[in-house]
């Protein structure tokens, strides 16, 4: 009986939430409520242990915590928990899991993908053959060459190492720049140079992939300064958080020409408005914040965080708790 299962919010089922397939897996341990239920039915609140949360979705504010007496936990949908205080939760009584390693092929997939359509011009190349106005193909629509290219990873984690092995693939010479150096092992595993000094790295590579969590050290961590380091023929990737970059810097460097190319699946804010300069310029790839999206990866995240939800209800271990 549904009645019997422990309680979780959600956003809503469909739209900007979660597809019926992932709502199925959580029926199977928890009875759903969506946010819209819970806000018709305010008596529900002393029920909920669980919240499940996708696309920051719902805003985990101050009312809704007051509201939730029984909350456990938080289950986020994906990697970054920079949307949420962990600390101040926990001092709640209210403990956050995220759904690390399960993302990692399909944003790695996403990187490479991003890498290659700009590099190939893919996008403008697509423009072209379904232009009305196209009678012949122009030839001078020339891409850069990614066999044999060098790419440079910022944030040698799992998405970061996924992308690692996806252009040993294509032969391109690795260079990465971690907090911490991986080990002698992982770095034979993909050919990887370590580079202690970001700005030694930028200096090098002809694409520069963005992997990093979003912290107060990553936010703006490339600027005016790191950008004019890169090659004028370089290419920025960012797969990360669209606040690990300074967009007005960003738009100036595409803008003058001080890199070749941006292509990215994170922007601040998300979308971006309307009359963004970022929307306008010709040597820029935006895509929607799609980097987890494919149907396998979704039903591996909720599966994940269900899992983590059960743990929390029955007091046991959560496999994928974040600690502040």
């Amino acid at each position: 009986m549904a009645q019997d299962k422990p309680c979780a919010l959600i956003s809503e089922v469909g739209g900007e939430g979660f597809i019926q397939e992932a709502v199925d897996i959580m029926k199977q341990h928890f009875q759903i409520i969506t946010h819209q239920e819970f806000l018709q039915n305010p008596s529900l609140s002393s029920k909920i242990q669980v919240v499940f949360l996708w696309d920051n979705k719902p805003q985990i504010e101050p009312s809704l915590i007051s509201s939730l007496p029984a909350l456990k936990l938080i289950a986020n949908g994906g990697v970054g928990i920079d949307h949420l205080d962990i600390a101040h939760l926990k001092s709640l009584g209210i403990r956050v899991s995220n759904t690390p390693h399960v993302v990692s092929n399909a944003t790695a997939d996403m990187a490479m993908g991003l890498l290659l359509a700009s590099a190939r011009r893919i996008v403008e190349g697509h423009l072209i053959c379904v232009d009305p106005n196209t009678t012949k193909f122009p030839r001078t629509q020339m891409g850069f060459e990614v066999t044999g290219s060098t790419l440079g990873i910022i944030g040698m984690g799992h998405i970061g190492f996924k992308i690692a092995q996806r252009g040993r693939g294509f032969d391109m010479k690795i260079l990465y720049h971690n907090r911490n150096r991986r080990s002698y092992e992982d770095e034979q595993a993909v050919g990887a140079v370590y580079f202690k000094n970001k700005e030694e790295l930028l200096r090098e590579a002809d694409f520069v992939v963005l992997a990093v969590n979003l912290t107060p050290e990553t936010t703006g961590l490339i600027g005016h300064k790191e950008l004019s380091l890169m090659k004028p023929t370089a290419t920025l990737v960012n797969i990360s958080r669209g606040r690990v970059v300074d967009q007005d810097a960003l738009v100036e460097a595409l803008q003058n020409r001080t890199i070749r190319a941006a292509a990215l699946d994170v922007t601040y804010p998300e979308p971006l408005p309307r009359d963004h300069p970022l929307l306008h310029l010709p040597n820029v790839i935006i895509t929607p914040h799609s980097g987890t999206d494919t149907a396998a990866t979704i039903v591996k995240m909720v599966q994940t965080m269900v899992d983590n939800g059960v743990a929390a209800v029955q007091g046991q271990q959560i496999p994928n708790e974040v600690q502040p």
